[in-house]
């Protein structure tokens, strides 16, 4: 079968499309036949850092058909799924059945490919740990990026107010309103003030962040007191200044989360989690999948590269089969 593979280079992996061994389900799993897949910002950091060993498999998430069920499973062949699981940019994945979803009518696969990482992430994010409940106001910056348009949907769903969005482009602020955005800003030194403003001076509840160090002092700047700030990504790196006594004052919860170091069961419980609070609302159209652009599966340079630029709204998607 074909897979998209990072082969290691010194000066950092090439993305290649390979043909490589189809997988055999292990026990309890199935193979799903992948006919979409997301393309996710942390793919662009892996295939970076790998310069030696062996080629590696890409992707996270992807949506696609039961090829091989698991016998008294609940998935029948050719039911279709989503699922997030590594190797998902692959024409064949086996996968825990645990972690496949089904997709609803109304979704296309390029749209079902796209969603169930980011919205999984941005679930577990804003309700597993910031505890997001109606009325609590909500800054999301990066609200662009997968992760941001998931998280302003997410909020504006359970009836948070205001939902805050911070971009560096005014261009994407202004079509962010139709994904749940309240109130718009650009990133900068008067984003606090902005933030205070909207909120009657009492800052912000509930702060999502994948910028990370370079903000970190403007986001604590913006945060209420007993405020949650999750930190998702750190998209402008890892490091940054932050004034403790402030942050002790707020009361502010400071709450890391990464699938990098979750086992495969604490994995299963945040996508079923996910799928009990959001699938009936994404069958209805309260939720959307948000897909600026796909990509046939041979042009994956060409999708690191658009990523890498960082033009998109949403979601990058590529077409498997």
């Amino acid at each position: 079968m074909r897979a998209v593979m990072f082969v290691p280079r010194p000066e950092g992996a090439v993305a290649e499309v390979r043909e490589v061994p189809k997988p055999v389900p292990a026990a309890g799993e199935v193979l799903v036949k992948v006919r979409a897949a997301g393309l996710n910002r942390g793919e662009i950091g892996v295939r970076n850092a790998l310069r030696s060993g062996a080629p590696q498999s890409s992707g996270i998430e992807f949506a696609g058909e039961i090829a091989q069920p698991l016998a008294g499973g609940r998935l029948m062949e050719g039911e279709r799924v989503m699922g997030h699981w590594r190797g998902g940019q692959a024409e064949y994945v086996a996968v825990d059945e645990r972690l496949l979803v089904p997709v609803p009518k109304r979704l296309s696969w390029i749209e079902a490919g796209a969603w169930l990482n980011v919205f999984t992430t941005a679930h577990d994010a804003m309700v597993t740990n910031a505890r997001l409940k109606a009325g609590d106001s909500v800054l999301i910056n990066a609200a662009s990026s997968g992760i941001g348009v998931a998280a302003l949907q997410i909020a504006r769903l359970l009836g948070a107010a205001p939902v805050i969005g911070v971009s560096r482009s005014a261009m994407k602020l202004a079509q962010l309103r139709q994904h749940g955005m309240q109130l718009g800003l650009q990133a900068g030194e008067g984003e606090p003030a902005a933030v205070m403003e909207a909120t009657g001076k009492k800052g912000v509840d509930v702060l999502i962040d994948s910028v990370g160090g370079p903000v970190a002092q403007r986001s604590l700047d913006c945060m209420a007191v007993l405020g949650r700030w999750v930190s998702v990504g750190r998209l402008g790196g890892n490091r940054g200044a932050l004034d403790l006594d402030q942050l002790a004052l707020k009361r502010v919860a400071l709450i890391g989360v990464t699938f990098r170091t979750r086992s495969k069961e604490e994995r299963i419980a945040c996508v079923q989690r996910c799928a009990s609070d959001l699938l009936d609302a994404l069958a209805d159209g309260k939720l959307n999948a948000v897909v600026q652009r796909s990509f046939r599966m041979e042009d994956i340079q060409e999708a690191h590269a658009c990523m890498e630029r960082d033009e998109h709204i949403g979601k990058l998607v590529l077409e498997i089969s």
